[in-house]
């Protein structure tokens, strides 16, 4: 059961005082928000409708696409209102949701990357297998799974959470709520059983990334024997967009929760927070779209498709 005794709303971190930084970034927000959902639709839209991408590796896209949309979705829209109108307030239940959403997401996407080195593992160490070990049903398998994943750890993590005790007040220091920051509300010793869990959390990720290291160890030796020029690069090619998204994703992770407390500040935290909440759902339509001409000529089509229904 959530502790809803005695806070009702919570104040989230505000970007700026001065009402012209206010709104210049909720035009900035907006512009981002606009971006990654213009991105991440048309990658959505072109999957769905070229048959020539029904493939595991754009099936796999496509989902973290979806996830991508749902992580931005949860944070930035209360963030540009709060700018608009010049508040900071988010109700009790509307800060449970968030943090259950953005962890859901999150937590889901990092289980998705997992599913997509070991789907490059496959398809460039065992070829011949790939039909088989990666079949529309265990494609489907898998990706249930990561959402499963994800919607389990994001309940239990929210529940947890809202079950402790908060007595320090209801400020929470960053732009959306997120698990560390109400726990720094919490005035009970049993804020280490959430701690615990994050502890617990942490080794589960840490086997993740290095089953990812693991996939791109073997990934690597194998491209390095293809006798071909042209089939290294194109085998390079995939696998290195993936890699990127990884990269990306685990390194703004990493720096948010591992940074020194002395580097700590507000301002730095909001900062980080951005890079790792914002970022990955901005960029990733366009790290998986440069060079990847198969994605190029079915988002053509669609525009085509679209223009020619116009007239």
């Amino acid at each position: 059961m959530f502790n809803h005794s005695s806070i009702s709303e919570f104040l989230l971190l505000a970007f700026a005082d001065t009402r012209e930084l206010q709104l210049l970034h909720f035009g900035l927000f907006l512009g981002i928000y606009l971006a990654a959902l213009l991105g991440n639709g048309l990658i959505i839209t072109a999957i769905a409708c070229d048959h020539r991408l029904r493939t595991p590796m754009y099936f796999f896209l496509l989902n973290l696409s979806l996830l991508d949309l749902g992580s931005i979705s949860t944070t930035l829209p209360k963030a540009m209102a709060n700018s608009l109108w010049d508040t900071r307030t988010i109700s009790y239940a509307g800060c449970a949701a968030q943090l259950f959403l953005f962890v859901f997401f999150v937590s889901a996407e990092y289980c998705l990357l997992t599913i997509m080195a070991y789907d490059r593992y496959v398809a460039i160490c065992k070829p011949l297998h790939y039909g088989t070990l990666l079949g529309s049903r265990a494609c489907a398998h898998m990706a249930a799974a990561a959402w499963g994943s994800g919607f389990l750890y994001a309940l239990l993590h929210t529940a947890n959470t809202f079950s402790l005790p908060l007595c320090h007040g209801n400020a929470v220091d960053q732009f959306f709520c997120e698990i560390p920051q109400i726990l720094k509300l919490s005035c009970s010793d049993a804020y280490l059983r959430e701690v615990g869990l994050l502890v617990v959390s942490a080794c589960l990720g840490f086997g993740c990334f290095v089953f990812i290291v693991v996939s791109y160890v073997q990934i690597f030796r194998a491209v390095l024997r293809i006798p071909s020029e042209q089939g290294r690069h194109k085998a390079f090619s995939m696998c290195l967009r993936h890699l990127a998204v990884v990269s990306l994703y685990v390194s703004t992770g990493i720096f948010t929760y591992l940074k020194p407390p002395s580097v700590s500040s507000a301002i730095l935290n909001l900062m980080v927070s951005l890079l790792y909440s914002v970022l990955p759902p901005s960029v990733n339509p366009l790290i998986y779209s440069m060079r990847n001409q198969q994605l190029k000529d079915a988002l053509k089509k669609l525009f085509q498709s679209v223009v020619f229904q116009k007239q």
